[in-house]
């Protein structure tokens, strides 16, 4: 009895382990054949912004554009009111006038009716140096001959030579006047001319910016002031996103990148429009100490870090918007 039952019991033994060598061999099959689940690394996608501002401050005046339009390079964004600069482009061009006028004074020189003064003056000059010499020659001669004294000879020699001072003098004012400014003096005027043209454009670039542009096309993101607020130089008016500049980030473990290379061509899943496409691996660097990193060195290997890894979409997908979950399987 003791024989039947023990044979029973190692009968149930067989038949327990052979039914566990069959889930065994079942499960075995069924992880060859369909393998493990892919790891999903989930992305963000991301564009390029640029924001609007003024090198002038001002109040806003306009705005031509609100959030989510789209705008074209060189179309007009707002404009600024900024009556300082105003006034510092009437005082610009006075002194560009002014400064102008001095230079083409100096080109020309003497007006007619100075030179012809000038020229009077010499010839009363040299009539006057002729009479002074006749009586210089008649009072050497009467000197000479004693009849006159020598304090009378000395009155006419220093007369003589004052006529002869005095032409001189004259033919310097009628020289000047002919000839005009010195080529010193006119190079100067031209310069201080354009010195102040040079003013002018300074302040013709201040006011070409109180009328704010697009410097490239895009989508309007953000509006910060308001219509009549006040704006200091450099502050942010909008933020335009060029919606052709995208791309997608994700941020990869180590041990995740073995088959992402840079150059490499991955497939990717938006979720938020059900599509799949293809994408270009750009870049790929380290994210610091500061990342977050996997802790392995309890298990003998190595701390894992954590890597950017940028991809731009090899076609352009008009319905990828900024943020937009980006999935990649492994």
């Amino acid at each position: 009895m003791a024989d039947k039952a023990k044979e029973q019991h190692n009968n149930i033994l067989l038949a327990v382990a052979g039914f566990a060598a069959v889930v065994a061999i079942v499960a075995l099959i069924g992880f060859l054949a369909l393998g493990r689940d892919p790891e999903v690394i989930q992305g963000e996608m991301e564009v390029e912004e640029y924001r609007v501002s003024g090198k002038v401050p001002g109040r806003i005046l306009e705005l031509r554009v609100k959030e989510g339009d789209l705008v074209k390079a060189g179309d007009t964004l707002a404009i600024i009111e900024a009556p300082e600069v105003e006034a510092k482009m009437v005082q610009a061009r006075n002194a560009a006038d002014a400064a102008s006028a001095i230079a083409q004074m100096a080109q020309n020189g003497a007006r007619k009716e100075q030179v012809q003064a000038a020229a009077q003056l010499y010839e009363q000059a040299k009539a006057g140096l002729e009479i002074a010499e006749k009586s210089y020659n008649r009072m050497k001669k009467l000197y000479e001959e004693e009849v006159v004294s020598a304090q009378k000879f000395d009155e006419a020699e220093a007369m003589y030579k004052s006529a002869q001072a005095q032409v001189k003098a004259a033919k310097s004012q009628y020289d000047m006047a002919v000839n005009g400014a010195r080529a010193e003096e006119r190079r100067a005027a031209s310069a201080t001319a354009g010195q102040a043209r040079g003013a002018v454009q300074e302040v013709q670039g201040y006011v070409r910016e109180t009328v704010q542009i697009a410097q490239m096309a895009g989508e309007v993101t953000d509006v910060f002031p308001k219509v009549g607020e006040l704006v200091g130089t450099g502050t942010p008016i909008m933020s335009i996103a060029v919606m052709d500049d995208q791309w997608a980030t994700f941020n990869i473990r180590e041990d995740q990148l073995k088959d992402i290379k840079v150059g490499q061509e991955i497939t990717v899943r938006v979720p938020a429009i059900d599509k799949e496409t293809k994408m270009k691996v750009t870049s790929m660097k380290d994210k610091g100490s500061f990342a977050v990193w996997k802790a392995t060195k309890a298990s003998g290997q190595y701390d894992q870090k954590t890597f950017e890894v940028k991809a731009r979409p090899t076609e352009a997908m008009k319905d990828i918007r900024p943020g937009m979950s980006v999935i990649l399987k492994k």
